[in-house]
């Protein structure tokens, strides 16, 4: 016997409207009886964190975990994503099945947003589900009733944390075979996740910035060249002139990003490094330069597991260019306030590496990401090998290392949504935010509340408007009927509508994870 799942033209990774189709392949050397085979499409964000010792104080007043003892691991695990396909049999009779090979077939689509923050839908989810008497099992939902949860568009997959944190998507089969003694046959496959970026603000000519003055200590009077008159009387005119050709110099020094501040993966950072002379310089020996230069992209992962948190820190070198020898301005008698743009040609070539997964929140993990620039300012540039013994006499130069952030920068997956998607969303953007502003002026009053009734005919009008209850297989909460009637569960909300009549975007960009989707997963087991 042997079971494996092959996909139907797998992409590099899977998004958001994608339909995920492929097949059950069961090879049997015997005959056997089948009762059910079902296909789940399952998605799990799961974290890891050790109580901590109260060995500090910070630790002492840290809060815990009800009924947790230091050194115990707690885990949480979001069933983000969760659906059952059963592809055998219609009705519900376990038939016997040749040898041979056996071919199931399935097809889901990728939803926009998880499933664990309907407590409707997981209430449904009983453990136990199936038509008849054939029942099957299926996850316990009542477990994430009990967890805080968020509602956001499904996380891109991740790992790189090992005992701390993953988000992994898997499809896994399910053979049931009847009987007391026979075990079911299970099997699943992993593949990739990388979700749509949201729609993006318009382009405005506004930028974000981080800037940071600084001003070099002058150089003591023994390095500095001053003239004497003949007869040992008062500096001359020149003499003045050389000593102010010899204040120091002072510069401000930004980083500039479009606002919103927003990154898009394997693509170059949109970035400016602007220089502004802030005092002025009159002589070639009063120029400043560029001699080292290193930008990254910080990542920080947000993990939660009840009331612990801890936050990782992962750095991805942009650009690391240690020797430079760039002058700032282009000529010493530049006015005051004169700007000089670093050349972008440095890192306008270097794509953000394709293992930076977007921005994204979930119930557990949240990604965000800052900019952090290391500039390096020289006064005069050191001496070269060979002209270090001709000019042993020259004053040594100043040298200071600048660093520079910007917070709250997004990255974006560069997968465009559906057009017909970003319509429908600035639509109701555009609706709710004229029925947010309408009626507010100077003089502009909220409207009086209506009377409430009171609990008796409260109770009489839930009783008159409650519609008779229908029995659903918990497995398949009903929702929105495709004539348009409704059921007595919630409908899908309006982005959830949409999705069910568009297709996944065509054009996505590399991405490749950090380490492969079928590897055994390192997190620990999680307690019953």
């Amino acid at each position: 016997m042997s079971i494996r799942i092959a996909l139907d033209n797998p992409p590099e990774f899977y998004t958001n409207l994608d339909f995920i189709s492929g097949r059950v392949i069961l090879a049997l050397n015997r005959p056997e009886t089948i009762g059910n085979v079902i296909v789940k499409l399952e998605g799990e964000s799961r974290t890891a964190l050790t109580i901590p010792n109260a060995g500090d104080r910070d630790d002492f007043y840290r809060p815990r975990p009800p009924g947790g003892s230091i050194g115990n691991i707690v885990t949480e695990n979001h069933k983000i994503l969760y659906r059952v396909f059963q592809v055998y049999p219609d009705d519900g009779v376990a038939l016997p099945f040749q040898p041979g090979q056996h071919e199931f077939k399935f097809n889901f689509k990728m939803p926009l947003n998880n499933i664990c923050h309907d407590p409707k839908a997981m209430s449904a989810l009983l453990g136990i589900g199936g038509l008849g008497g054939s029942g099957f099992r299926t996850m316990d939902g009542t477990k994430q009733l009990m967890l805080q949860h968020v509602k956001a568009t499904l996380p891109p997959s991740l790992t790189g944390f090992p005992q701390e944190a993953e988000i992994r998507y898997y499809i896994k089969v399910t053979i049931q075979r009847p009987g007391f003694f026979k075990e079911n046959w299970r099997y699943q496959v992993g593949f990739k996740f990388l979700p749509i970026e949201p729609p993006r603000p318009a382009k405005t000519t506004q930028e974000a910035f981080a800037r940071r003055p600084f001003a070099f200590q002058p150089r003591p009077p023994a390095h500095q060249k001053t003239r004497k008159s003949l007869f040992g009387g008062k500096a001359s005119t020149a003499n003045l002139a050389d000593e102010s050709s010899q204040l120091p110099p002072s510069v401000e020094v930004s980083a500039r990003v479009p606002f919103p501040s927003i990154l898009t993966c394997n693509e170059p950072l949109p970035l400016r490094l602007i220089a502004r002379k802030l005092a002025p310089t009159t002589t070639a020996d009063q120029q400043v330069y560029v001699t080292a230069l290193e930008i990254a992209l910080v990542g920080y992962t947000q993990v939660r597991v009840q009331t612990l948190q801890h936050t990782e820190r992962t750095a991805w070198i942009v650009l690391s260019a240690p020797s430079l020898r760039i002058a700032l301005f282009n000529s010493p008698a530049d006015p005051v306030d004169a700007e000089f743009e670093i050349p972008s040609s440095l890192w306008k070539d270097r794509r953000l590496p394709n293992t930076i997964a977007p921005t994204f929140r979930t119930c557990n993990l949240a990604r965000r990401y800052e900019i952090e620039i290391m500039a390096t300012l020289s006064w005069g540039l050191p001496p070269s090998g060979s002209s270090s013994s001709s000019n042993s006499k020259q004053l040594p130069p100043q040298a200071i290392t600048l660093p520079l952030k910007l917070s709250k920068v997004d990255v974006y997956s560069g997968i465009n949504p559906p057009q017909e998607l970003v319509n429908a969303h600035s639509s109701t953007t555009t609706t709710s935010t004229g029925t947010i502003t309408a009626g507010t002026g100077a003089n502009a009053r909220p409207p009086n509340p209506p009377p409430r009734p009171s609990q008796q005919q409260q109770s009489q009008q839930q009783q008159q408007q409650r519609p008779p209850q229908q029995q659903h297989d918990p497995l398949y909460p009903p929702q929105l009927g495709p004539q348009g009637n409704a059921y007595d569960d919630a409908p899908p909300s309006y982005d959830e509508a949409m999705a069910d009549q568009l297709a996944g975007p065509a054009a996505r960009p590399a991405y490749s994870g950090v380490t492969a989707e079928n590897a055994p997963s390192t997190m620990p087991a999680e307690k019953s």
